[in-house]
């Protein structure tokens, strides 16, 4: 056995250091005292078992493997696949995007129309006059992603003409191929699809007549404190809209820019709805502007004759059904004596559409069911079709509607009463209206209001049973009312004129009215249509539709004489 320690043999080499001879590195661990086996003293060196090395060969061979059917997979498998990925990283596709469409007045004046904008989109121009946004409506953009990439290519109409029309205005974006290097610089770019541009839309709208007629709607509002108003003035034959008004509006431009919030909210948060098209959308108690097609119907029913006379007392009175001591009163708006149904129509006496709408002791009326009739034949409470997103229906009460909204209860003759004079639960829009006496006009033509000047259909006939002796006395009537009844403020010397006026109560307390105007003119040979309503007014206020009217019919006397010619335009 080894000593435990030995010397260890010292030589100095050249450089005067010193190695361990071979024979001294084998050392007798057991003949250590205090061995640590933990820190490694004395211990034997092991040769690496051939478990291990087989082990550690197996993981690199699969390794190796697995590298090689990666490489095989990337270039012989897939190798196409990732060749095209590799080009497309440096090809970008890029819209080319097309020139949306002008939209012109019918005097081809532009009312939008497109402004360039380097390398991106055409930016979208609307007029700068008042009371076109609810026709034109406004436009998205197209919008980048943060790479700088569109996800949204189409510049697209969100309402108005802008949408209606979109198909034909927008056109088709084109597309060329941008390469780039490394670093983002173009090598070279290519058309691969031109762009089609949008078509342009000439309407009907007479672009000084609309802005005259906002602008008298919008003055009123402020001066008497109407929440708003809505007015049409369409062609009775063609059906052409030649003004559609709706005040309080937004701003088109604003829309599309999007980048004003705060405006943008202060729309969406106004209680008076700008958003609102009240000439289409808008829904109103009609009042006594339904008169004319109740009397038409009492005359061709036979109800009535021309020379019938009704005396109004200032009401009539009827048992109240709950409470039979009690009597319904229904007034009207004064005491009017003896009156024709030319008279009642000038007057616009409620007392005598009540008798000859629910009949009144020996005097028989027409009932709900042959109101509703005849008022549906003007398309009254019914969309008109007018080329224009957003149009509602309306309503018209009868006995279904009460049994649905009021739990179930009857129909009654009071019920019917207010229907005859345009209350209860009547609901219409404008242009409904302006419709509708557009068939009066013309002995029962009902033209399709349109606001495109390529759009054009033909005038639905619903005279169909009604003897045209009525539609004569009708008009008569309307005549009477600005000769010497409630429409005296449309008597002017230069145009003959026939219209109705309502005064229709709105809200619980019955402290705001809606003040309505319809009627046409020229009298004898009628062109124009035409219909106003000012919404919510206080009710003790006396001006309202007629004057918005009366101050356009003179302003078209000054600036636009050929909409007042009995010749056809």
């Amino acid at each position: 056995m080894f000593s435990f320690f030995r010397f260890l043999k010292l030589r100095r080499n050249k450089d005067g250091g010193r190695e361990i001879a071979p024979d001294e590195i084998f050392l007798d661990s057991s003949n250590l005292p205090d061995f640590d086996v933990h820190q490694f003293e004395g211990r034997f060196e092991k040769p690496i078992s051939k478990r291990t090395i087989f082990f550690l060969g197996a993981v690199f061979v699969f390794v190796g493997m697995a590298f090689v059917w990666r490489v095989w997979s990337l270039q012989i498998a897939q190798g196409e696949v990732y060749r095209q990925k590799s080009e497309n990283n440096r090809l970008d596709k890029i819209p080319i995007f097309a020139e949306r469409g002008i939209i012109y007045d019918r005097n081809k004046t532009e009312l939008a129309w497109n402004e360039p904008q380097d390398n991106v989109f055409p930016r979208r121009v609307y007029t700068g006059k008042e009371g076109f946004s609810h026709i034109l409506g406004y436009v998205v953009y197209p919008k980048k992603d943060a790479k700088g990439f569109y996800y949204r290519t189409e510049l697209a109409g969100r309402d108005g003409v802008e949408r209606k029309y979109n198909k034909v205005l927008a056109g088709k974006n084109g597309e060329k191929i941008i390469e780039t290097d490394a670093l983002m610089n173009i090598l070279s770019e290519s058309v691969i699809k031109h762009p089609q541009d949008g078509e342009p839309v000439t309407l009907t709208i007479d672009e000084r007549v609309q802005n005259a007629l906002f602008g008298f709607i919008k003055d009123l509002s402020y001066e008497k404190g109407f929440v708003g108003g809505a007015g049409v003035l369409m062609d009775v034959k063609t059906g052409d809209v030649i003004a559609l008004a709706s005040y309080p509006e937004y701003d088109s431009a604003i829309l599309s820019d999007g980048s004003n919030r705060a405006k943008i909210r202060a729309f969406q948060t106004d209680p008076a709805a700008p958003f609102l098209n009240r000439a289409i959308s808008g829904l109103y108690t009609p009042g006594s502007i339904v008169k004319p097609f109740v009397a038409l119907a009492a005359l061709n029913e036979k109800v009535i004759t021309p020379e019938k006379q009704i005396l109004s007392t200032g009401s009539i009175s009827l048992p109240n059904p709950y409470y039979p001591e009690l009597k319904s009163v229904f007034t009207d708006w004064k005491a009017h004596g003896w009156v024709d149904v030319r008279r009642a129509l000038a007057v616009s006496s409620n007392v005598y559409f009540y008798e000859v709408g629910g009949g009144y002791k020996d005097q028989n009326g027409l009932g709900i069911r042959r109101i509703r009739e005849y008022i549906a034949k003007f398309g009254i409470g019914e969309k008109t079709g007018v080329d224009l997103p957003g149009e509602v229906a309306g309503v018209v009460p009868g006995p279904e509607w009460k049994k649905e909204h009021f739990n179930g209860e009857p129909w009654r003759v009071g019920d019917t009463y207010n229907t005859a004079i345009g209350q209860y639960g009547f609901q219409v829009t404008p242009i409904q209206m302006v419709r509708a006496v557009a068939a009066i006009a013309t002995d029962g033509m009902l033209p399709v209001p349109h606001l495109a000047a390529r759009t054009h259909t033909s005038p639905a006939d619903i005279s169909d049973g009604i003897d045209s002796r009525y539609f004569t006395v009708v008009k008569e009537g309307m005549r009477q009312a600005v000769l010497e009844g409630t429409a005296k403020g449309l008597n002017v010397p230069f145009v003959k004129v026939a219209a109705k006026t309502g005064t229709a109560e709105v809200g619980i307390s019955k402290r705001r009215v809606n003040s309505w105007i319809l009627g046409f003119y020229p009298y004898d040979n009628p062109r124009y249509a035409f219909v106003v309503v000012m919404e919510k007014g206080p009710r003790e206020n006396t001006i309202g539709g007629l004057y918005v009217m009366r101050r356009l019919l003179e302003w078209m006397r000054a600036n636009t004489p050929e909409y007042l010619s009995t010749e056809a335009g």
